[in-house]
């Protein structure tokens, strides 16, 4: 269904364009819009209704009539960008500045033509048919929507709730570090309610470990309540089932009574007041309802009462505690106790696997990941028949694991469990994450890539000519994060400042897998068997996966998305040039040379040549008018065709520094992402016409033979970019004492990220447009100063957003300068409020330098450290105040570190969270 609206979404917008737009219109065809966008506007709404009901219960024309809908739209917006296509095809990409007089001159006349008018009419005129006959068929289907009588089925959730604690592996060390949460401090008893959410990706859990914590401790409590509230809670329920928990004896026929939702909040209220109570909220999907809950039935005059929540949604969990403290993040089981766990469902202990059986149940405990649900369901499907299963039979079944390939009955549960989030997902991010599908499996996506490709295929559109598309889609990224559909990985690490990449889940990718081909959503061919489609059902999304397979792409003309992951496809010559509606092109890593046929893909909105061996872009590049991201590094391309500066559309252009780009690349005003551009003093119309780009959110400069000429108009150019949001500079200069923007430049407002990535270059001091007030927003900064004094610190530490930050003594690190003494102590408990990462590289910013108070949430620490001071008296190396550490670093600058070494570690040791420790020695 999802699919159904995904395609109808963007249909609307542009047909009401052409509507309002400055087309002649015959009248016949403008009747034949108005229809159709009518008629298109009712089956969306229809849809929306159809979304709510779980596919299985639908009826079997219902599902033809969403699959005709689709059929429609896709037709339609090929039609639609074709026509629009025609509008703008004309120009003449060798003489640039003929190229408006052409397009006027067939602007007008465009529609007098008879041929173009009469095919978009016909077009027009079937649509129109087959949009009233969809309609008599939505009539029909509605009467059957009212009659559908929907079964009850039973919520595979609800046998974590009944699961013997005995029966559980592992759940005693994670049980007691949340009952540890739970009753830290001193004489808990009496302290106001303590609520603690517990958050995590569906079947990692979260209710078992719920439960097995309430088992634990609901001896201690007056009276206790385990309830499930679910996606579409009945809030006069849930309220009922809470009183009948807390006493089954006073309340035992209140199910069967009609109580007004507000009576049962002051029974509720009226029965806890002084009582010290343990309640178990679980699964709770919605801010709203968990407000409602809290705010009317909850009473903090119940000391030493505890309340526990669990959710899928990490907005949800926040919502739930004061603090970020009192959310616990569930964890993937380590590689022993998922071992012990599977072993025990397989073959009933761990000594029953047989040799042959051990690295293949290495390898599928790796693509569980450590989630409980999946775990336990595979090793069922492995379990299901008293013979066992042979050793190839447990080689077939992980090759198919995260292809969309398992159809076992032993797996419905797992299924179930994420079909709950995938059902709960909005019709727009439905799209978006059956989209992911389209990589292999264990691929890192980079967040950028993706969301660029959203945008080209039309999931991310908005009716607001103002609005940032790429904002837009990385509100979806982030969404998907938030409800654990996807994972957050590091490109270079596991600090928060990497985490521009994601990877799904491989049971994730089983299930959208299987439903991105339930939908002909997206066609992936690989060596898993898997064979191509019938042709007659039309292939709009092609992946490759593997070399080895035979292509035949000569009759897949309404293909629109087409990537390949590997580097040769062998079988019969890909005619790429065919796809005649192609919007994406992604050929990152391939062994290609000669693309001289995009040119004559006039629909291409995402071209990405990365790691190709490309030496040119022809000169029919400037035609792509409806271009949105080119992507040319790694390329041998060393002069970017003029014609690039027509492609007035493109948003984001990713170059390597080498290559030299076309006078007039500041004509390209839709810019919002530029990188890495490099900008010399040689070529001084290039750094002015940077400033042109003023819709540019991230810019990526490598600066080099910059003189004060070129500084100046560098900075001026800056000066003009308002919606900037990330600025990387990486500088090469002669004396290595960068002085570009000056103290008088004045940064955007809007700046959030700030690198200067430059080897050795470094300014003398730190610049005074560094400051919580110019830079208000800025959460990333990485700087080297010549000398960094404790002023600098203290100045940095009152930025208010600041959550990343790297800065480098260069006097220190070059060794122009000894180690003395560490930093003293900085004032204010208020420093640091939103950091997570600090690396002060050769300065001695030992932890007993942060007041207590101050980076609560700093996780990663890096400070350089002289063994000598070991032996002064009264040192303090402390770091218990410091709540959130996970990893500490320490260059140590002595030859003999050993002493050194004992004491960090015995610090390390001593803190609560016994954060990872590692050294450098200098």
């Amino acid at each position: 269904m999802e699919i159904a609206m995904g395609a109808i979404g963007p249909l609307l917008p542009k047909l009401g364009a052409l509507l309002v737009g400055d087309f002649t219109l015959e009248k016949r065809m403008r009747k034949g819009i108005e229809s159709l966008v009518t008629e298109l506007t009712l089956m969306h709404a229809a849809l929306r209704k159809v979304e709510k009901v779980p596919p299985e219960q639908l009826d079997e024309g219902v599902k033809i009539w969403v699959e005709k809908v689709k059929e429609l739209s896709c037709h339609m917006e090929d039609i639609v960008d074709a026509f629009m296509v025609r509008v703008e095809d004309g120009g003449d990409p060798a003489n640039p500045e003929n190229r408006v007089k052409k397009i006027l001159k067939k602007f007008k006349g465009l529609f007098k033509i008879g041929k173009d008018l009469h095919w978009i009419s016909d077009a027009l005129e079937e649509a129109v048919h087959q949009a009233k006959q969809l309609a008599e068929l939505r009539q029909r289907y509605e009467q059957d929507m009212q009659d559908t009588n929907a079964g009850a089925s039973v919520d595979p959730r609800m046998m974590a709730m009944y699961t013997d604690v005995i029966e559980l592996v592992g759940i005693e060390e994670t049980r007691d570090e949340l009952i540890n949460m739970l009753t830290k401090g001193d004489d808990w008893s009496n302290r106001p309610l303590k609520i603690v959410s517990i958050v995590g990706f569906g079947g990692s859990g979260k209710t078992t470990l719920a439960k097995a914590t309430y088992e634990k401790i609901k001896g201690q409590f007056n009276c206790c309540a385990f309830v499930s509230v679910s996606q579409n809670p009945n809030m006069k329920k849930v309220f009922k089932n809470i009183l009948y928990e807390l006493n089954k004896k006073k309340y035992a026929h209140i199910r069967n009574e009609e109580w007004e939702e507000k009576h049962l909040i002051d029974e509720l209220i009226e029965f806890l007041n002084g009582k010290r109570y343990l309640i178990i909220i679980d699964d709770i999907w919605d801010k709203e309802v968990w407000k409602l809950i809290k705010c009317t039935a909850f009473s903090k005059k119940s000391p030493g009462s505890q309340l526990i929540t669990t959710t899928r949604i990490v907005s949800v969990s926040e919502a739930c505690c004061s603090s970020m403290d009192d959310i616990y993040k569930m964890k993937p089981l380590s590689d022993d106790v998922s071992r012990t766990l599977f072993y025990k469902r397989v073959f009933s202990d761990e000594k029953g696997c047989s040799q042959e059986l051990v690295q293949v149940s290495k390898d599928i405990l790796k693509k569980c990941g450590g989630i409980p649900l999946a775990i336990i369901s595979i090793a069922s499907l492995l379990a299901n028949n008293h013979r066992g299963k042979t050793k190839d039979q447990w080689y077939a079944l992980l090759n198919s694991i995260g292809r969309g390939l398992i159809e076992d009955q032993s797996l419905e549960e797992m299924k179930k469990i994420l079909l709950f989030s995938y059902y709960d997902l909005p019709s727009y991010l439905k799209p978006c994450l059956l989209y992911l599908s389209i990589f292999p499996e264990d691929h890192k996506i980079m967040r950028g890539k993706l969301i660029w490709r959203w945008i080209s295929e039309g999931f991310v559109y908005s009716a607001k000519p103002e609005t940032s598309l790429y904002e837009l889609g990385n509100s979806y990224f982030s969404e998907l994060v938030n409800r654990s559909m996807i994972q957050l990985i590091g490109t270079n690490g596991e600090d928060e400042e990497n985490l521009e990449a994601c990877r799904v889940h491989d049971m994730v990718l089983d299930l959208i897998c299987t439903l991105s081909a339930e939908e002909n959503f997206i066609t992936i061919l690989d060596d898993t068997g898997r064979k191509m489609p019938n042709l007659k059902s039309k292939i709009r999304r092609l992946s490759i996966h593997n070399s080895n397979i035979d292509v035949d792409t000569t009759r897949m003309a309404h293909v629109r998305s087409f990537t390949i992951f590997t580097n040769n496809v062998v079988g019969k010559v890909l005619d790429i040039s065919s796809f005649q509606v192609l919007r994406v092109l992604d050929l990152e890593g391939c062994d290609v040379s000669d693309v001289g046929y995009v040119g004559n893909l006039l629909h291409l909105r995402y071209l990405g040549l990365k790691d190709t061996h490309v030496e040119e872009l022809p000169m029919e590049i400037g035609k792509l008018q409806f271009l949105f991201t080119l992507d040319l590094r790694g390329t041998k391309i060393k002069e970017l065709s003029s014609s690039v500066i027509l492609l007035r559309r493109l948003m984001c252009l990713y170059v390597d520094y080498t290559m030299k780009l076309p006078s007039g690349i500041g004509n390209l005003t839709s810019l919002e992402m530029l990188g890495q551009l490099g900008v010399s003093g040689l070529d001084l119309d290039a750094v002015k016409e940077l400033g042109h780009l003023t819709k540019l959110r991230v810019l990526r400069v490598l600066c080099n033979c910059l003189d004060e000429a070129s500084d100046k108009a560098l900075e001026e150019s800056l000066g003009n970019l308002h919606k900037l949001e990330s600025l990387e500079i990486e500088i090469f200069t002669e004396d290595e004492l960068i002085n570009l923007l000056s103290k008088d430049w004045v940064p955007p407002l809007t700046l959030r990220k700030l690198d200067f990535r430059s080897v050795y270059s470094r300014f003398q001091a730190l610049p005074l447009w560094i400051n919580p007030l110019s830079l208000p927003l800025l959460t990333h900064l990485r700087i080297k100063l010549d000398e960094v004094r404790w002023e600098v610190i203290q100045l940095l530490g009152a930025m208010p957003a600041l959550c990343v930050l790297e800065i480098w003594d260069y006097s220190k690190v070059c060794g122009c300068e000894e180690y003395t003494v560490e930093m003293p102590a900085l004032s204010s408990s208020a420093l640091f409020p939103c950091v997570t990462v600090c690396r002060f590289i050769g300065i001695g910013a030992v932890p007993s330098m942060f007041p207590r108070g101050s980076a609560p949430r700093l996780k990663h620490l890096l400070f350089a450290f002289s063994a000598e001071w070991i032996s002064r008296e009264n040192f303090d190396l402390g770091m218990r105040h410091l709540p959130s550490l996970q990893r500490v670093e320490v260059n140590i600058i002595d030859a003999d570190a050993s002493e050194a070494e004992a004491a960090l570690r015995a610090v390390v040791e001593d803190h609560p969270n016994h954060p990872i420790l590692a050294f450098d020695i200098y």
